[in-house]
């Protein structure tokens, strides 16, 4: 069942984006690629986490996450926050960010950024879904938006 489910979602596009969570005196980030606007009025954004991954374990106890939209310049970016784990190096040393909203890191480089409440969290399988409500966003303009087929060349600081 499951080569036919991925051959049914290997040729999708969708944007790919940087989140960034701070909790329990700890912080990351980390490469995202499964996410999903779920309501309009009120809005609100599901962003999912590997359960594998550091910065879900950061979010566990984060009131915010920020989601940081990335565009066609931002492959290192990417590489950076997707290629590397939190478990063996500080994902956020070397990068331009600032404190927003309860701490969360917002990074400097993706002017088009959203900074979500936390309203519920859903298991959903190998990922942990964020329900997020919108508490602070910047909308600046970007370039094109970096997609999930732009970055499979991105290998993997762990498995998912």
């Amino acid at each position: 069942m499951s080569t036919g489910f991925n051959d049914f979602v290997a040729g999708l596009d969708y944007p790919i984006f940087v989140v960034t969570a701070a909790g329990g005196g700890e912080r990351d980030g980390c490469l995202v690629g499964f996410s999903t606007q779920t309501s309009i009025d009120p809005p609100r954004l599901l962003i999912c986490l590997s359960k594998a991954n550091r910065t879900t374990r950061v979010a566990r106890s984060a009131e915010v996450l920020a989601v940081h939209l990335l565009d066609g310049r931002d492959h290192p970016l990417a590489e950076h926050f997707g290629g590397e784990t939190g478990d063996e190096v500080d994902k956020l040393a070397g990068v331009a960010w600032r404190p927003g909203p309860l701490g969360v890191p917002i990074l400097e480089d993706c002017p088009r950024h959203l900074v979500g409440r936390v309203l519920e969290r859903l298991d959903l399988g190998d990922h942990i879904g964020h329900l997020l409500a919108p508490v602070d966003v910047d909308v600046e303009e970007t370039g094109e938006v970096l997609s999930f087929q732009d970055v499979t060349d991105i290998e993997a600081g762990h498995p998912a």
